[in-house]
């Protein structure tokens, strides 16, 4: 006689309303009471996110039986287009003579009385999913034990089962339209033409973006020359506190999650230069700190930014700094692991700035040696992800740096020539370096090799060459410049086209 297991086949059991424990224990089916009753209440306060939910909850996916049976009658409301309130559920349920079976009138109340986020509602409905799935795999495997225990079993048998079981599992994952396949799939026309690839920048303008929407910009450089001093004055225009930095318009989001995992206090003290009693309401409804490490590195849970964007209602995030918020930075697949939890969070909306490091050996490189990505710290494939990337060169402490663009969305700015005021925290662009000052100043006018020769410090590369004169030409089309050909054939070619101050620049200035 085959020795009992101690479990059966309608594995897991499943509880009425109040019979069933607040959490797992050993042994007991896989199951999230708070996130099944997240959903529906979310689902109570807004209809439209059954329409988000559903797709991912599928078929019998709450483990409570009331809330089964709650869910199925919010489906039949929103499919007839009427409201799914508690009072309207109520009315439902007892006609159908289940509301005392899911807990009464006082229980639909509670569902929709907790205040969980709505945009939350989705992560919430991945956790249900989850141990739905759970639950299934568990179910079989009780079945098989329980076959594979009955006298005179035949092996070959149970495995042709349990295989039959495991491949209409499978298939009823990919037929149904339902699971993770398909969530973020959409045609060609919708990618192409609502994805926002047309969208204004966060930071910058179309023709010189320095944040574009979707994409991470990553602020680079060594130690105490001026990373968070930037990336504070950003987040304050984010907040609707300024409304430009660097002389380029901010866009402002709705609330900032600052992730202050690098010397909180510190950072605390250089936001406190820019904060006035007059921000006081703007700071505690629009701007949340967390302090000190993450539960848990982003390389090993990649939908922890996401979840934290959407636990604080964030539609930015500022990561300070990166080598506290994976566990290295130099292995490449842990790197490809923190790029997936940032493109989740971008994939939810959520736009991204992170301040990082340069490797140490560069460091102390001579000042006015232009930057490159390899100067990065790090694996490859941490800048590779990024949408922007900045990179401050200069010594610590020093006023005056430059800022490099080492990787662009659209139009490269600078480098700029900039300087911090460390007491009032705000930078500064160098006018001497502006190519507009500097085309005004020039009554002969410029080439864009000579342009290039100011604005490197020295003799140009054919880079730097090409970039002055897209600087030239882009203030021809904004009518500050024009333009006069050079000879015909001359040394240089395009180089050799000589730019002038126009009328209406010149007049503006005087």
């Amino acid at each position: 006689m085959a020795q009992s297991t101690g479990l059966t086949s309608d594995m897991p059991s499943r509880f009425e309303y109040g019979d069933a424990p607040s959490s797992e224990e050993p042994g007991q089916a896989p199951f999230n009471l708070d996130a099944e009753s997240a959903v529906l209440g979310a689902c109570m306060h807004h209809s439209h996110v059954i329409d988000t939910v559903r797709p991912i909850l599928g078929d019998n996916a709450f483990y409570r039986p009331a809330h089964e049976t709650i869910w199925r009658a919010m489906l039949a409301q929103h499919r007839e287009g009427k409201p799914t309130d508690p009072i309207v559920l109520t009315e439902l349920l007892e006609q159908q003579g289940d509301l005392k079976r899911v807990g009464g009138a006082p229980y639909l109340h509670q569902l929709a009385s907790a205040l969980y986020d709505i945009g939350s509602a989705e992560h919430h409905a991945e956790i249900i999913r989850t141990k739905a799935n759970l639950r299934r795999l568990l179910a079989s495997a009780v079945r098989t034990v329980q076959r594979a225990q009955e006298p005179g079993a035949d092996p070959e048998a149970i495995r042709s089962e349990v295989e039959a079981e495991m491949r209409a599992e499978r298939e009823r994952a990919l037929a149904s339209g339902q699971g993770r396949l398909n969530r973020f799939a959409k045609d060609g026309w919708s990618f192409v033409k609502e994805t926002g690839a047309d969208a204004e920048p966060l930071w910058g303008t179309r023709e010189k973006t320095v944040w574009a929407p979707g994409e991470s910009l990553m602020i680079v450089g060594a130690p105490g020359v001026g990373k968070t001093t930037l990336a504070h004055q950003v987040v304050f225009a984010r907040l609707g506190l300024q409304e430009t930095v660097l002389e380029m318009p901010v866009a402002p989001s709705r609330r900032v999650l600052y992730l202050a995992m690098d010397r909180p206090r510190q950072i605390a003290r250089a936001m406190d230069r820019r904060v006035s009693p007059t921000d006081e309401k703007i700071l505690r409804e629009r701007l949340v700190v967390w302090e000190g490490p993450l539960p848990a590195t982003l390389d090993k849970e990649p939908d922890l930014l996401a979840d934290l964007a959407a636990a604080h209602r964030a539609d930015t995030i500022v990561i300070d700094s990166l080598k506290d918020a994976v566990s290295t930075m130099v292995d490449d697949s842990l790197a490809v692991a923190f790029h997936n939890a940032r493109m989740r969070a971008l994939r939810g909306g959520v736009e991204i700035m992170e301040l990082h490091h340069q490797r140490k050996a560069t460091a102390d490189a001579p000042r006015g040696q232009r930057p490159s990505l390899d100067q990065v710290y790090g694996s490859a494939w941490i800048t590779a992800g990024a949408g922007s990337v900045l990179f401050i060169s200069g010594r610590a402490g020093d006023p005056a740096v430059t800022l490099h663009h080492l990787k662009t969305p659209t139009g490269e700015i600078g480098p700029l020539d900039v300087t911090h005021d460390h007491v009032r925290g705000t930078t500064t662009v160098d006018p001497t370096k502006d190519p507009a000052v500097l085309l005004r100043n020039a009554p002969g006018g410029l080439t864009a090799r000579d342009l290039a020769a100011v604005l490197v410090g020295g003799e140009p590369e054919r880079a730097d060459v090409e970039k002055a004169r897209r600087h030239l030409a882009r203030l021809v089309d904004s009518g500050l410049a024009t333009k006069a050909d050079g000879i015909a054939g001359g040394a240089g070619g395009g180089q050799q086209t000589r730019y002038y101050a126009s009328a209406r620049h010149l007049t503006a200035v005087g």
